[in-house]
């Protein structure tokens, strides 16, 4: 009786580790909350001329050197959609390029000293060249 109590308790402890490993090593597909980064009630624009635009997965981002309300000199990092996404609403790595004078729109970031945006919209006012779709 006590050796298939031991074994019962053993196959127990054994089965609730193997579960929890399993949970463990199944990849998560949960994706971060934007509201942790941006203020998402709230919207900004900025104005200047690109630096680099990162085209791709899984977001990608347009820096953009313009002014702040100061009139300071200030990089911003503006988070965009996926490479993919972007693809499928006409954005490809070469609609923008350094030099390209753009106008953005965006929710800005919870730390105002990291100059974040969340991309809402974009023009390119050169050859009128905007976007505004989305990537939820």
């Amino acid at each position: 009786m006590k050796t298939r109590l031991m074994l019962t308790v053993t196959a127990a402890a054994g089965l609730l580790t193997m579960l929890g490993v399993m949970a463990y090593a199944t990849p998560a597909f949960a994706h971060h909350s934007f509201a942790a980064t941006y203020f998402e009630d709230k919207t900004t624009k900025i104005e200047g001329d690109l630096v680099q635009f990162l085209f791709r997965n899984p977001h990608s981002f347009v820096h953009v050197e313009g002014k702040d309300e100061q009139g300071n000199t200030v990089r911003y990092a503006v988070e965009w959609g996926a490479g993919l996404q972007l693809s499928r609403q006409g954005v490809t790595r070469e609609t923008l390029k350094p030099g390209d004078h753009v106008i953005i729109t965006g929710n800005p970031g919870r730390n105002p000293e990291d100059h974040r945006l969340r991309m809402k919209s974009v023009q390119r006012p050169s050859d009128g060249w905007s976007w505004g779709g989305n990537f939820d």
